[in-house]
């Protein structure tokens, strides 16, 4: 992509944005046959004026049109393209809202089409396809800032919503990938926007992202009061209901406040939330996914498990992991059956069975290869295997570690 010209890349990126000749030129007050001369390199682009133009239109850094961003790559750390993280920053840094505030709001998608979206990429992101995700990312946020900025009166609270979870999804596969920056931009954005929804439930999920990204940054503690203080915002009883919606919210804020003591060895406070959130597993009485949680009684194990895991106590996310029930596992989505496996890899490792701790990656890797490969953790996992291996590691292992990039 470096080495071609510079208007060989003018027609990849208006490609990638799915944006014929002539609407492009129409945007930039050209001609349609300006474009298509730019792009076979009869005509040259001379004006920096007009190449940040093109940038802006195309909603690329400037830097990519010029051919000075050696990024075009897949990093082997975290198998992310950094091109496309720069398109995702791109798109956080848009104020689509505050732009309509003073001019004409962009014309919006249809909530419809919207919706439809909004829910595949939750699917995407449930499936563990995070290279199909981050691909999708900028437009769909693009797409989700659009019909916040350009809908009124009762479809302004819908199209908020469906920005907030744009900006959960975001947040949740850039916290996988190790962008933890970015991750706790886009949680903190749907925190606000989830006020705009008016929907207290939203607003809670979105503390969750936002204190994973804390907490993934080192902020462990900061992240397990924000989880606490919400919760008990939203604990069912008194004028709250006990709805299924309600119960899965509060739960996995129990859930994720105890990863995140866990985090910071408060072995009473894992048990006391974690009781807390059986308590509201039970009151839901089977595994659902509302607000995208899927939380339930055997997710409640799972974090059980992770919950041992990081407070050093291998062992026991052993014993949690051999106690669930095989039928309710496989029912769960894949992100989170190969993140579960991820966890139980690491906690065979604490307790030097690196055999086992092997096979959890290869069957999570079977699962959702892009949980297994594309996470640093995994890396760390993988890296302590091959160093305890006494040998050659086992065929299926290497050949795991090569594609994972991975060595002794």
């Amino acid at each position: 992509m470096d080495e071609l010209p510079i208007g060989r890349r003018v027609a990849y990126w208006r490609g990638r944005r799915k944006m014929s000749q002539q609407v492009f030129a129409d945007r930039l007050g050209k001609s349609k046959s300006w474009v298509d001369k730019v792009e076979r390199g009869v005509r040259r682009l001379d004006k920096f004026s007009v190449v940040y133009e093109i940038a802006d239109i195309l909603q690329v850094d400037v830097q990519l049109l010029l051919g000075k961003d050696p990024e075009r790559r897949t990093d082997a750390l975290n198998c992310i393209d950094q091109v496309e993280v720069q398109e995702i920053r791109a798109a956080l840094e848009r104020y689509d809202s505050m732009s309509a505030y003073f001019d004409a709001a962009p014309y919006p998608p249809p909530l419809a089409d919207m919706r439809k979206a909004v829910n595949h990429a939750w699917l995407t992101y449930q499936y563990g396809r995070y290279g199909m995700l981050t691909r999708a990312l900028p437009k769909l946020l693009r797409d989700a800032q659009a019909a916040d900025a350009g809908y009124g009166g009762d479809q302004a609270r819908e199209a908020a919503h469906l920005l907030g979870q744009v900006y959960q999804i975001a947040s949740s596969v850039l916290r996988k990938l190790g962008e933890c920056d970015l991750a706790w931009l886009a949680a903190d954005r749907s925190m606000a926007v989830a006020q705009r929804a008016d929907d207290q439930l939203l607003a809670g999920i979105a503390t969750t992202r936002v204190c994973n990204a804390l907490a993934a940054m080192g902020r462990a503690r900061p992240a397990l009061e924000l989880n606490v203080t919400i919760a008990n915002r939203l604990a069912p009883g008194g004028s709250n209901d006990a709805s299924p919606e309600r119960l899965s919210v509060y739960g996995m804020l129990l859930l994720q406040g105890a990863m995140a003591a866990s985090r910071i060895g408060d072995s009473a406070t894992v048990d006391d939330l974690l009781n807390g959130a059986q308590e509201a597993a039970r009151l839901l009485g089977s595994d659902q996914n509302h607000y995208w949680t899927s939380f339930g009684p055997t997710n409640l194990e799972l974090h059980r498990a992770a919950a041992a895991v990081e407070l050093g106590d291998g062992g026991r996310a052993v014993e949690v992991h051999q106690r669930i029930q095989e039928p309710a596992f496989n029912a769960l989505l894949p992100e989170r059956r190969a993140h579960h496996l991820l966890d139980i890899a690491r906690g065979y490792a604490q307790i030097g069975d690196v055999a086992n701790a092997g096979e959890m990656l290869l069957r999570g890797d079977r699962l959702a290869p892009s949980e297994i490969r594309c996470r640093p953790i995994a890396h760390e996992v993988m890296s302590d295997i091959l160093r305890r291996t006494r040998g050659a590691p086992p065929s299926p292992i290497a050949e795991l570690a090569e594609h994972m990039g991975v060595g002794v």
